[in-house]
């Protein structure tokens, strides 16, 4: 179960906006709430949000928040929660801040334009990577964490909504992770496995 821990702290994880060759422009289609459902081995073990905001300035607020839990009968063993948010202006991060509880244990960011990791792209995966990305913000503590980024090709994805079109990039760090957005740069699909338990994100 250690390494289902440990695999949160890439995800701050398992979430709208993926370029094909460009990063996230202010002339993209303003981004649709992202809803999925977290599945452990095929059951349901929690959820998985990411909601967007025009403030009345023009700053994108971006909501986060992750619910999984993992019971034998009564008992839980493993319990992961996080909200955050983030505000950008443009391709301009400005803020982050957010709370982690990860299985009893609590992480706490919050950071400033000023911050000298303000120039990397945090880690809730719905602006996309770009392939050839080094290092990225983890949401989780706040620190740059390394990563690898290549493209997958594209793949009819199953959503809540049927199959859909999508282009795939997979992050490798501490594990594999494959993320899938459609042809608009949306989010929606979320896939990795970890000692032989199967982990996926259904769009709803």
């Amino acid at each position: 179960m250690r390494s289902l821990f440990a695999v949160f702290r890439i995800a701050g994880f398992c979430a709208a906006l993926f370029a094909i060759d460009t990063a996230y422009a202010a002339n993209q289609p303003e981004p649709a709430d992202i809803h999925f459902q977290v599945l452990r081995n095929g059951t349901p073990f929690g959820e998985h949000r990411v909601s967007f905001t025009r403030t009345p300035d023009g700053e994108l607020r971006v909501d986060t928040e992750i619910e999984l839990t993992v019971r034998f009968g009564p008992l839980t063993v493993f319990r992961y929660e996080q909200s955050i948010e983030e505000a950008w202006d443009g391709d301009d991060l400005i803020s982050l801040a957010g709370e982690t509880l990860r299985n009893g244990r609590e992480y706490t960011i919050d950071l400033g334009r000023d911050s000298a990791f303000a120039d990397l792209i945090p880690s809730s995966h719905w602006r996309g990577y770009q392939p050839g990305t080094e290092q990225i913000l983890n949401t989780e503590t706040g620190e740059p964490m390394a990563v690898t980024i290549t493209e997958l090709g594209r793949r009819e994805i199953l959503t809540g909504r049927g199959l859909v079109e999508a282009r795939g990039v997979r992050m490798t760090g501490s594990l594999s992770v494959d993320l899938w957005y459609d042809t608009d740069g949306e989010w929606i699909g979320c896939e990795f496995e970890v000692d032989g338990q199967s982990v996926r994100y259904v769009l709803l």
